[in-house]
């Protein structure tokens, strides 16, 4: 209905957990879903580009980049986030830093201090799209040259 689109299928499980009184310093890199309660200081990168999915809860926090497919966030993130492909901002979640992300929801209550980019993803639909694009030529009117001055004297 009015031209959205479904919403592909996030992981449809998790697997790593990382708890509310872990506090990890050090890049993680992933496969599959993982759910942080914990505090991260370091970067959060999924191996597989497609598939991959991060959970933020309310009681974790990340400092440092973001690099996974499929992002639902409702804790705070301090760095930048690239979400190739959905991006959830929950009620209280909270980003300082750039944002990129295909698709976008965000809720009532959430909070991003940077930069919002969507990155287009180049398929079949675009495609279609920019060939029933038209060049509009200037009208008649358009093409004259305004008068001057001394067109008037």
């Amino acid at each position: 209905m009015f031209g959205r689109k479904k919403k592909k299928p996030l992981h449809p499980h998790i697997d790593t957990l990382i708890g509310a009184n872990t506090h990890i310093t050090g890049d993680i890199n992933f496969t599959g879903g993982l759910r942080i309660d914990g505090h991260i200081s370091g970067n959060v990168m999924a191996a597989d580009d497609e598939h991959s999915t991060l959970v933020l809860s309310t009681e974790g926090s990340i400092k440092g980049k973001i690099k996974v497919a499929n992002v639902v966030i409702n804790g705070t993130v301090t760095g930048p986030i690239q979400a190739q492909e959905y991006l959830e901002l929950q009620e209280k979640a909270k980003v300082y830093g750039d944002v990129q992300y295909g698709a976008l929801e965000i809720k009532l209550g959430a909070c991003v201090e940077g930069k919002m980019i969507h990155q287009n993803k180049p398929n079949a639909e675009n495609a279609q799209q920019a060939e029933k694009m038209i060049t509009l030529l200037p009208s008649a009117a358009e093409k004259q040259p305004a008068s001057t001055k001394n067109d008037a004297v």
